[in-house]
C-alpha cells in the first residue's frame, strides 16, 4: 500500500505532463472552426452610422466572398486594412465586413473614412449576436464563403500579403472553380 502512495503522483505527474507535451505541439493560431463545411449562421445587421444598407447572411449566395470581422480599437485589424484595400482595389474577391464590439456607434464608419472602406456592405454589430453565431474568439478573424453560402474556411489574425498570396487567394480561386 506504501508503494500506491509513492506511485500515485508519478502516476498524475506523467498524465498531466503528456497533456502539457500535446499541447505544446499545437499551433495557437490555428482555432478549429465548428462552422467549417456549414452553412453561414443566420444574421441580418443594421447598417453602420452614414451607411444605407445593413449586411445579412442572405448576401453571402452566389458567389465566392469573404467575411471579415473587425472593429476600430483593434490594432491587429489596422495592420491588416492596407491588404484588404489592396483586395478591394484589385477587385479580387467581394469581401463583407463586420463592425463588432463598438462601445461608440461614430468609431468605426469615423475608422473607415480615415482608413479607406474596403467593404462591399458592412454590418454594424455592437452587440456581437454576428460575432457570437460566428464563434469569434478576438478579431480580426476572416471567413471564407463558398457559392452555396458554406464556410470553407476560417483565419485568425490579421492577413498578410504573403498569406494571402501563398493561401487565401490560391483557396478563393479554388472554392470559384467548384
Amino acid at each position: 500500500m506504501k508503494r500506491f502512495t509513492y506511485l500515485l503522483p508519478l502516476a498524475v505527474f506523467l498524465v498531466i505532463a503528456g497533456y502539457f507535451a500535446v499541447g505544446l505541439t499545437l499551433d495557437p493560431k490555428k482555432l478549429p472552426s465548428v462552422l467549417i463545411d456549414q452553412e453561414v449562421p443566420e444574421f441580418s445587421l443594421a447598417p453602420i452610422k452614414g451607411s444605407d444598407r445593413g449586411f445579412s447572411s442572405a448576401d453571402l449566395k452566389g458567389q465566392v466572398s469573404v467575411v471579415n470581422i473587425f472593429g476600430s480599437w483593434c490594432y491587429a485589424c489596422l495592420a491588416e486594412h492596407p491588404i484588404l484595400m489592396r483586395i478591394k482595389e484589385q477587385d479580387l474577391v467581394p469581401i463583407y465586413g463586420i463592425d463588432w464590439n463598438e462601445k461608440d456607434p461614430d468609431a468605426g464608419p469615423a475608422w473607415l473614412k480615415k482608413q479607406g472602406n474596403p467593404y462591399t456592405l458592412v454590418g454594424d454589430d455592437p452587440d456581437s449576436n454576428a460575432a457570437i453565431a460566428f464563434g469569434v474568439t478576438g478579431a480580426p478573424e476572416t471567413f471564407f464563403v463558398d457559392k452555396r453560402g458554406f464556410i470553407r474556411y476560417k483565419h485568425t489574425g490579421p492577413i498578410t500579403i504573403s498569406l494571402w498570396k501563398q493561401t487565401l487567394y490560391p483557396l478563393i480561386e479554388e472554392l470559384r472553380k467548384q
